[in-house]
């Protein structure tokens, strides 16, 4: 099964659907070190979904770093938005960084994908015509575009979604979502697109397990699914970059995607038994534009282009 995230430095993701056919999910800075408790995760064999099934239920709401509550009765509200299972992300990844493929496959996310990004970025800002269709895989996966700037690589823009997409449209469409329509930050700029860096992140290998410590700090994601004091199913989730670069245990990283789900009372070791949590694997590649622009440069000069020419014709 296919799914999505991106992180900086301090980076961690929580995802909130919305009620059916319109889901978002959004990300903020981690909190403070949860307290830890320590515990030593047992191993136990999950159960493994489709490869490109996401296991995201359309009713529930999930959080991925600041969050709306919303209840499973809200199905009668809906969202301005035609995407389901948004998810609005910090990135905490290292650049050029991404995680190992299960199984020894070989990966699927690559340098060209945050090529294509920068391409259907580049002629939106600069008002060309949309890139043409890409040369790499449309296979559907559950993905994530991450824009971050500067030396620092602070946080530009971060969405995607845990439905899984045709990676072109998907790749398409979330390039200009997490760079334009963040709500934590204003819409992106030319001027603001040498200092930019890109990552495309990948999810894959979803499994439900009976355990909320069965998981590799990382190694996986995971999301969680619980019921709040109000009675409302949430949901959460972090990115396999996320605990580790906090330097969480499985119970601080447990209890920290519980507050950020907006569970309120003292978390008990009782409490953190109901979840219902599901572990995923994630590709993840990172490209800085000036990397892009070489790339590019190198493509064009290849088919014996001297001159300059907007990124997008890579694919005329």
């Amino acid at each position: 099964m296919k799914c999505p995230h991106n992180f900086s430095l301090t980076d961690d993701c929580f995802l909130e659907v919305g009620p059916p056919g319109a889901s978002a999910l959004r990300l903020s800075p981690a909190p403070s070190s949860p307290s830890p408790a320590p515990s030593t995760p047992r191993r136990s064999m999950g159960r493994k979904r489709g490869f490109a099934e996401a296991p995201v239920d359309s009713k529930m709401a999930a959080g991925c770093c600041g969050v709306k509550k919303q209840k499973l009765s809200s199905c009668s509200s809906s969202t301005s938005s035609n995407n389901s299972n948004e998810n609005h992300c910090k990135d905490v990844t290292r650049a050029n960084g991404f995680s190992g493929c299960p199984g020894g496959r070989n990966m699927v996310v690559n340098s060209e994908m945050c090529c294509f990004c920068f391409d259907v970025l580049y002629c939106h800002l600069y008002g060309y015509q949309p890139p043409r269709s890409p040369r790499f895989t449309n296979d559907p996966y559950p993905l994530f575009v991450t824009w971050k700037i500067g030396r620092d690589k602070r946080l530009r823009g971060c969405i995607g979604t845990f439905s899984a997409m045709n990676l072109h449209s998907g790749l398409r469409e979330y390039t200009l979502t997490s760079a334009l329509k963040d709500s934590r930050f204003p819409p992106m700029t030319r001027e603001e697109l040498p200092r930019l860096f890109c990552s495309v992140s990948l999810l894959t290998n979803f499994e439900d397990v009976g355990d909320y410590l069965d998981w590799e700090v990382g190694v996986h994601g995971i999301r969680i699914e619980f019921i709040n004091e109000k009675g409302s199913k949430r949901t959460a989730t972090y990115l396999p970059e996320v605990a580790k670069e906090q330097g969480w245990d499985h119970i601080q990283t447990i209890d920290s995607l519980l507050r950020k789900g907006g569970y309120k009372p003292p978390i008990t070791n009782d409490f953190r038994k109901t979840i219902k949590l599901t572990r995923y694997h994630s590709e993840k590649m990172t490209l800085s534009y000036s990397e892009y622009l070489a790339h590019r440069q190198h493509h064009h000069y290849q088919n014996g282009i001297a001159h300059p020419l907007p990124p997008y014709n890579h694919y005329s």
